[in-house]
């Protein structure tokens, strides 16, 4: 053969080699996501984001302990885009996952994959298990975790003839900026210090106490509890009236962490608050709730690792706690109190701190960090349940559900459990008679390779999922959720407000009653009655692509719907209401803290700030910003009763006059500002008188040092 034609040969070969290379580095890649570790008695979900190809059997995936092979119990489901490997005992196992699982053109990420079956989740026994923990996992490309704004599920809106914080769970109390015992306000707004005002004589309120924080505490939250206040913030870890062990600082520059602090006071005399009990732990507030006397507080940590040290230390990856009554010192949480959720794949603790604010000096207080990320919470009175997203990419994602047993100031761990999709907030979680329910969303909306859908899941009391509804609304995501009893209601959107109706009353076998598509889509639903819903979210406007395809779809203004489901397979919207134009917010929409509710009136109210769009294309102007007030009822609909906004001058909001927050005690209504407090009659919403908080003097917090004994 001549030399041109083994050239020819060789270039056609190197070029037959270079797009094979080329081929095989851009061949689809099947993502495949699991956890690390899964409890003993429980199945392992492994999800992929395309089906294993029509003619593989499961067994053809194979698990091995050791380099040797195992039996296990391996299984489909979803349409073949997850594996259950089940029935291993205790210990570290890999599976295999066999080649061309996906097809020809289809490669998987991973040829393998390493977790753990654990026999129960018990403290550490030493430093190594933690850091073995943080080398083995790494950040991922998840969202923030998010404070909150985020039994039977009844929202409670009054009672004692004074206003109460609009809460999901009954008995399950949430804290809130500011909260009212019906002759006093208590309120945090502005973060630098507690504010008692005296409302029992509407006409004349006067200033019972302002207690300012003089050591860089700033609160957010707050309970109230007959004689006692207790106060959720933060301060900064290295503060110099933390009593922080100087050493624990060094020479180098750190990144301040927060403390998250419990704060009691007693304010049996309203006109001196006396701090009587401050508990911390490191980290930020992802939650709290209280039931009874007891406080629990959720935080999430995840430790700072220094540059110039090749091996973390101790104090850089144990959690750091505080008590008033058993130490005087910011120190690292012990070991015997730290334990590794299964499933945990995220290089952080989620703290939980529960108090007894009866206990005065007897203790009664309980610390435990579990090595695994907290982003959600939803608890009832008898369990916590605590969310996490695992992704692998861009395209998959799942959500594992821990669940905690609350006994007291005790909090112990039961069991998890691995979902597809992730949560949107508490509303999106229930229990009910034993029974976890939740809805998911699966996938991206943008995504044609991975479709956005949506999911019920229910779950028993080992968290094992007993029934499921899947696959719905197809390319659109979940804006808003609520259980209530035997049903379940669930709104998603993209273009159109879909409000599934789902039967949730047999665990084993739920399904969709009805379904009500409508312009717009609701961010929060609450019960109005046993047959009627409230939505509040946005009108939606469809314009036209200029690009042809799908319509551009616009949000409008604020938008209040009455739902009617008393007939399950056929739900209507009976009336609604749209506030304002493009831009029009209320804090509702994402705090339910927000919703004023008078039970016996049928009133809702909700602060606001009222947009209208300009002469000017894509210019919006601010109109007014105040409150408004509305009877709704299942005959009458949505009455607007009142409109207490104001005009507004500027082309911004000033938050100092932005009204935050509703209350009502006897006859009287209260809206509260950070720098005033007007009270109003309820009858005919007439003023009566404005208090002016710029002009409170400034007490000053007692000092660590002296807390009342």
């Amino acid at each position: 053969m001549s030399t041109g034609r083994w050239l020819i040969v060789l270039g056609v070969a190197g070029t037959i080699g270079i797009l094979v290379l080329i081929s095989f580095l851009f061949w689809p890649k099947v993502g495949i996501t699991s956890t690390k570790s899964v409890l003993a008695g429980q199945s392992l979900h492994v999800y992929f984001t395309d089906p294993v190809r029509g003619n593989l059997d499961a067994s053809q995936f194979h698990v091995t302990k050791s380099n040797k092979r195992t039996p296990a119990k391996l299984a489909y489901g979803n349409e073949k885009k997850s594996l259950q490997v089940g029935e291993l005992q205790p210990g570290d196992y890999t599976l295999h996952i066999p080649a061309n699982s996906f097809g020809v053109w289809k490669r998987a990420g991973d040829q393998a994959l390493s977790f753990t079956v654990l026999e129960s989740v018990q403290p550490v026994t030493s430093m190594k298990e933690i850091e073995n923990f943080f080398e083995r996992v790494k950040p991922q490309g998840r969202s923030e975790i998010m404070e909150e704004s985020s039994s039977e599920d009844k929202a409670s809106g009054g009672g004692n003839d004074h206003s109460q914080t609009n809460q999901q769970v009954a008995g399950v109390d949430e804290a809130d900026t500011v909260k009212t015992d019906g002759d006093f306000l208590y309120d945090v707004l502005n973060g630098e210090g507690l504010i008692i005002t005296d409302i029992r004589n509407p006409n004349e309120m006067v200033r019972a106490s302002k207690t300012d924080f003089t050591d860089g505490f700033y609160a957010n939250q707050l309970y109230v509890d007959q004689d006692k206040v207790v106060l959720i913030g933060g301060q900064s870890l290295d503060a110099p009236t933390s009593n922080m062990d100087s050493n624990m600082t060094e020479d180098r520059m750190m990144p301040t962490q927060q403390m998250s602090v419990i704060r009691v006071y007693d304010v049996t005399d309203r006109t001196n608050p006396k701090l009587i009990r401050e508990t911390g732990a490191e980290g930020y507030v992802i939650g709290t709730r209280k039931i009874d006397q007891f406080v629990y507080m959720i935080t999430n940590n995840q430790p700072f690792l220094w540059y110039d040290h090749p091996t973390p230390v101790e104090d850089q990856l144990v959690p750091k706690v505080y008590d008033s009554i058993s130490n005087q010192q910011v120190q690292p949480l012990a070991l015997d109190k730290i334990s590794i959720l299964p499933g945990a794949m995220e290089p952080s603790y989620s703290v939980i701190t529960t108090l007894d604010i009866e206990s005065g000096e007897q203790g009664g207080v309980d610390t435990k960090a579990y090595l695994g990320s907290g982003e959600q919470l939803y608890m009832s009175e008898d369990h916590l349940y605590l969310t996490s997203t695992n992704y692998q990419d861009s395209q998959q994602s799942t959500s594992e559900v821990f669940k905690f047993s609350l006994d007291k100031t005790h909090v112990h761990f039961q069991q998890t459990a691995q979902l597809k999709g992730t949560i949107l907030n508490q509303f999106s979680m229930d229990e009910h008679n034993g029974y976890f329910r939740t809805v998911t969303t699966e996938g991206n909306l943008w995504d044609e390779r991975n479709k956005a859908k949506n999911h019920l899941f229910i779950l028993d009391e080992n968290m094992k999922q007993v029934g499921s509804v899947e696959n719905l609304a197809v390319n659109e995501r979940i804006y808003s959720a609520r259980f209530l009893g035997d049903k379940a209601y669930m709104v998603t959107f993209r273009e159109t407000d879909p409000l599934f109706i789902m039967d949730v009353a047999d665990p084993n076998n739920p399904k969709v009653l009805g379904e009500l598509k409508i312009p717009g889509f609701s961010n929060y639903l609450h019960p109005l009655d046993e047959g009627h819903l409230i939505g509040f979210g946005y009108e939606t406007i469809a314009k036209k692509n200029p690009q042809g395809g799908a319509p551009i779809i616009q949000t409008g203004g604020m938008k209040i719907s009455v739902f009617d489901v008393t007939d399950y397979a056929n739900p209507k919207e009976t009336a609604s209401e749209v506030i304002g134009g493009q831009g029009t917010y209320s804090s509702v929409q994402h705090d339910h803290h927000a919703l004023f509710i008078h039970p016996h009136r049928n009133l809702f109210g909700f602060p606001i700030s009222v947009y209208e769009q300009s002469k000017r294309e894509n210019i919006l102007n601010l109109q007014s910003s105040g409150a408004m007030f509305y009877e709704i009822t299942a005959k009458h609909g949505i009455v607007k009763v009142a409109d207490l906004t104001k005009r507004m001058t500027n082309d911004y909001m000033d938050w100092e006059k932005e009204i935050q927050r509703l209350v009502y005690s006897g006859n009287s209504l209260y809206t509260i500002s950070v720098n005033e407090v007007n009270s109003y009659t309820l009858d005919q919403f007439t003023p009566l008188d404005t208090l002016e908080r710029a002009s409170y003097t400034t007490d000053s917090v007692p000092p660590r040092e002296s807390i009342e004994k």
